[in-house]
């Protein structure tokens, strides 16, 4: 894992967003589009309302970006809660992104464990069976979890599904996420996590003992993509 300390966070985010642009435009040059999987939470929220302002959106062929989801709160689009609703409003709804290139992590009528599958069906019929996405936004809880992957949750051994749903007892909801194996075919994974409430679990996932099981994001470790890690002074300590 690469990691750059930032000494403010807005300057976490300026780089956030200047990744992002910078591999939009290589792939897209590359390969024709740029397929992303976003995180919600307010980092990511800062990231996106940059990006969506005169000063960005013009950079980006958003003609040719597909987005999907990292995880996502089983609720309605209009919940508050959805990471979609915020990512909608703060930057999908501000760019010329094509509906269509939108995939949304919830479906009305529905169990979350039969949209799983058909997530991972819409990922393949973009990505293709080597579900190599160009760009994955993760943040970290306090937890040390990262998407839904949550301490202790039978999801961290999951080897062969892309996308999985269970429901998590402690938050008593539903979640839908992507699993370790298909992040880790990511090309570029960036993890944005800052602030003192943080320092415990970031010191133990860079320094510590081996144990997704208890510090889950130690269970990203890329097939062959880069990891990087943006964060401040106070949460690395």
């Amino acid at each position: 894992m690469n990691v750059t300390v930032f000494k403010q966070l807005n300057e976490i985010y300026t780089k956030a967003a200047d990744e992002f642009v910078s591999k939009a435009n290589e792939a897209i040059e590359q390969k024709g589009k740029f397929v992303v999987a976003l995180s919600g939470g307010s980092s990511p929220k800062a990231i996106f309302e940059l990006l969506a302002s005169v000063g960005y959106k013009q950079k980006v062929d958003w003609s040719k970006v597909f987005v999907f989801w990292v995880d996502e709160r089983w609720v309605p689009l209009e919940d508050d809660k959805s990471n979609a609703k915020m990512t909608f409003e703060t930057l999908l709804n501000l760019v010329a992104i094509p509906k269509e290139n939108i995939f949304v992590m919830y479906k009305d009528g529905i169990t979350p464990e039969e949209y799983a599958s058909q997530y991972e069906e819409q990922i393949i019929k973009v990505l293709g069976d080597k579900g190599e996405f160009d760009f994955i936004l993760l943040g970290m809880g306090e937890d040390g979890h990262t998407a839904s992957l949550f301490p202790g949750e039978k999801v961290l051994l999951e080897t062969q599904k892309w996308v999985d749903a269970y429901y998590l007892e402690p938050q008593k909801m539903y979640r839908i996420t992507l699993t370790a194996p298909i992040i880790n075919k990511g090309a570029y994974i960036l993890v944005i996590t800052f602030g003192t409430s943080k320092k415990h679990a970031l010191s133990e996932i860079l320094h510590g003992d081996y144990n997704p099981n208890l510090y889950p994001l130690q269970i990203i470790k890329p097939e062959k993509g880069e990891l990087q890690l943006f964060t401040d002074e106070a949460a690395l300590g």
